[in-house]
């Protein structure tokens, strides 16, 4: 998998970078990911400090989207993986689904 990170407005340390890149590795199914943008950058309100995380996972049919925020990049990463994999195992379980309907038929 071809895993492009972009910060905005900081530069990434090469830590959270491998960081990210460890918890993208644990993605399954990863055979059928093609590639992961990630875009990591602060909120506009540096009152109350956000950060933010999107992923879009290049998958076979249409690209999965997340956008995620909380207090460090960390826990934003950490959310926005967890919620690809459900997006993946929702996505294999469908793929599943059709291939018992057209086995019964």
């Amino acid at each position: 998998m071809d895993v492009i990170i972009q910060s905005l407005g900081f530069k990434a340390g090469e830590e959270l970078e491998s960081y990210i890149e460890q918890k993208l590795e644990k993605l399954t199914p990863n055979e059928h990911i093609v590639r992961a943008n990630v875009i990591l950058f602060l909120g506009p309100d540096r009152a109350t400090p956000n950060t933010y995380c999107e992923i879009r996972l290049e998958v076979p049919g249409n690209d999965l989207f997340v956008k995620e925020h909380s207090a460090d990049f960390e826990q934003s990463v950490d959310a926005a993986v967890n919620k690809l994999q459900g997006m993946l195992r929702k996505a294999k379980e469908k793929q599943v689904d059709q291939w018992h309907g057209r086995a019964n038929t």
